[in-house]
């Protein structure tokens, strides 16, 4: 029988296919993306990572597990630590302001995690925050595939493909459906709706991106 995280896959490989056809993805892989798009993205990723992290450290307060509480706050250090080397290439190689807005792709994703990590059961708040570790890699991998050589984000496309990450995104899959597998029929169709809802808000990032979206008011 397939697992809940090879069942929720399955079942939101629509939204996988549209991230990976997605022309900000197919202009970053081919080194043709605009370089206000990158910068866009970088800025509004580096504010989402500092609300992933505190999303990360809600879900480690809440579980009994011991083990699973340590890899939870790891890998939410791990997010500060993206975010000072993200400074650092907007400081140094892209020349990239700083900015302290949330524009709404980005707004509305942090506070959907936020709320799922801090007011949802354990589990619910797991799949919700398992798309960007999951569709990152699966991403990264995919256009570590495509990429051409001399691309000028290839650090980007690095951090994504490497295979540390990948073990980071393994365990997470696993603690994930450990918690589905000990709950009730009724979180785990709320763990999928979550996750397919964080899968949403992962395609609108990317899409934010792409269209330079700003708050209309």
């Amino acid at each position: 029988m397939a697992t809940f995280t090879q069942q929720t896959w399955t079942a939101t490989q629509s939204i996988y296919d549209a991230i990976i056809a997605h022309p900000y993805n197919q202009t970053l892989a081919d080194g043709t993306l605009e370089s206000d798009r990158f910068t866009y993205y970088v800025q509004q990723d580096s504010l989402y990572l500092r609300d992933y992290t505190k999303a990360l450290t809600l879900l480690a307060a809440k579980t009994d597990d011991a083990a699973e509480a340590h890899d939870l706050l790891t890998y939410a250090r791990d997010a500060i630590d993206v975010e000072r080397a993200l400074h650092q290439m907007m400081s140094e190689t892209f020349k990239i302001p700083a900015t302290e807005v949330q524009e709404p792709a980005c707004f509305a994703y942090t506070h959907f995690l936020l709320a799922k990590t801090s007011l949802a059961p354990y589990p619910v708040g797991l799949a919700a925050v398992l798309p960007c570790f999951w569709i990152y890699r699966e991403v990264g991998l995919h256009i570590a595939s495509q990429t051409v050589p001399d691309n000028p984000y290839q650090a980007w496309i690095d951090t994504y493909s490497d295979p540390g990450f990948g073990a980071v995104v393994d365990r997470m899959i696993a603690i994930t459906d450990q918690a589905a597998e000990q709950s009730s029929p009724e979180i785990r169709e709320a763990m999928h709706l979550a996750y397919r809802q964080s899968s949403q808000c992962e395609w609108a990032f990317w899409d934010a991106a792409y269209q330079l979206q700003r708050w209309p008011v």
